[in-house]
C-alpha cells in the first residue's frame, strides 16, 4: 500500500471482518502510527460510522488541512450494511488526507467501498474469526509478548474462555495485573482466577460491562442466572463495579495516579487497576446513569412488575 508522507500520495485503508478486536486494534496502532506527523489535534477527525452519510465523510475527506502536513479521517464501526453507500465519498481523495474506515463485519471483495478503497491506491484487511489452533497461537504471542506471561498460562485461558479474543485477552490482563501487584502467579492462583466458579464469573461480567455490555456479558450473566445466583444478585454486583470506576473516576479527575489511587482504597490493587483502565474511557454521567438503570432495574423486581431474569436480559441491553 502506498504509504503517504510530507509530500506523499493518498493513503485510504479499510478494515472489516468477524474479529473486532482485532479490527479495533489494527485501526488504534494506524491512528496512533499517523499522528505521530501532526501538529495539532485539528489534523485528526473521528467520525462515527453508525449514521454517518456520504456528503458527510466526502465533506471530511475534502477538506484541507490547517496547520498539518496532511489530514487523517477515521470513521470508525460502518455497519457493514450501510457500506457500499459510502464509496462514492471516496471517488476522489486528496494527496493531503489519509483515511481510515472500519466496518463492523464482513465485505464481499465486489462490495463498492473496498474497490473504491483499492481503486485509491489502499489496501483493504479482513479479520477473520479465529478458532482452534489460530486462536491458541494468537493467545500464546499475545500473552508473552504484550502481558509478559507465558504461553502455558495462555493455553490455560483458551480452555477455559469463551472463543472470543475482547474475553481471552481481558484474562490475559487480569492475571498480568494480579502478577503486577506483586502476587506470585501459581498455577493454584491461576486456576482459581480463571475458573473459581461464580467469583471467576462476576468478574468476567464486569470485565465486560464497560464502554457497553457486548454479547459476551449477556452470555455471563444468563449462565450465571441458570447456575442458581440470583438475577437481583448478579445486578448487585454489577452496580458495585461501576460504583467503583466511578469513585475511581473521579479521583482520576482529581489528578491522583494509579498508585495514589491504590495506596488509598481498600479493594485489591489489581481490582482498582482494572477500574483505573476502564475509567480513563468513561463518562461519570454515563456510570452515574447505569447506576440508576440497575436501581430501577431492582425496584421493578421487587415490586412485581418485570420477571427478574428476563428484566435482566432487557437491563444489559440499556447499559
Amino acid at each position: 500500500m502506498p504509504r503517504a508522507t510530507r509530500q506523499g500520495s493518498a493513503t485510504a485503508l479499510l478494515l472489516h471482518g468477524e474479529e473486532r478486536f482485532l479490527v479495533d486494534e489494527r485501526s488504534r496502532a494506524t491512528i496512533d502510527q499517523w499522528r505521530t506527523e501532526l501538529v495539532s489535534d485539528f489534523g485528526l477527525e473521528v467520525l462515527e460510522g453508525a449514521g454517518l452519510t456520504p456528503a458527510r465523510l466526502q465533506d471530511a475527506v475534502l477538506q484541507v488541512p490547517f496547520l498539518d502536513p496532511y489530514r487523517v479521517v477515521f470513521a470508525r464501526m460502518i455497519p457493514a450494511n450501510r457500506a457500499e453507500g459510502l464509496a462514492p465519498a471516496l471517488a476522489q481523495i486528496p494527496v493531503t488526507t489519509r483515511v481510515l474506515l472500519t466496518v463492523a463485519g464482513r465485505l464481499g471483495s465486489t462490495n463498492k467501498l473496498t474497490k473504491a478503497i483499492t481503486a485509491a491506491g489502499g489496501q483493504v484487511d479482513e479479520s477473520q474469526h479465529l478458532k482452534g489452533r489460530a486462536l491458541s497461537d494468537w493467545a500464546s504471542r499475545r500473552a508473552v509478548e504484550k502481558h509478559g506471561l507465558t504461553a502455558n498460562i495462555a493455553a490455560h485461558v483458551v480452555r477455559v474462555s469463551p472463543p472470543d479474543l475482547s474475553v481471552v485477552d481481558s484474562e490475559l490482563t487480569k492475571l498480568a495485573a494480579y502478577k503486577a501487584s506483586g502476587s506470585k502467579l501459581t498455577p493454584e492462583v491461576v486456576t482459581e482466577l480463571l475458573a473459581g466458579g461464580r467469583e471467576d464469573e462476576i468478574f468476567k461480567l464486569t470485565d465486560n460491562l464497560l464502554p457497553r455490555p457486548g454479547a459476551a456479558a449477556l452470555e455471563i450473566a444468563r449462565h450465571l442466572t441458570r447456575s442458581g445466583l440470583q438475577s437481583t444478585s448478579v445486578a448487585y454486583r454489577m452496580a458495585r463495579h461501576y460504583a467503583l470506576v466511578l469513585e475511581v473516576k473521579a479521583r482520576q479527575d482529581r489528578g491522583e495516579s494509579l498508585q495514589q489511587v491504590q495506596d488509598d482504597m481498600t479493594e485489591h490493587r489489581f481490582v482498582i487497576q482494572k477500574a483505573f483502565d476502564a475509567a480513563q474511557n468513561a463518562s461519570p454521567q454515563r456510570l452515574e446513569d447505569a447506576l440508576k438503570l440497575i436501581r430501577d432495574y431492582e425496584w421493578e423486581v421487587k415490586s412485581g412488575q418485570v420477571d427478574a431474569e428476563l428484566g435482566l436480559d432487557v437491563l444489559l441491553t440499556r447499559l
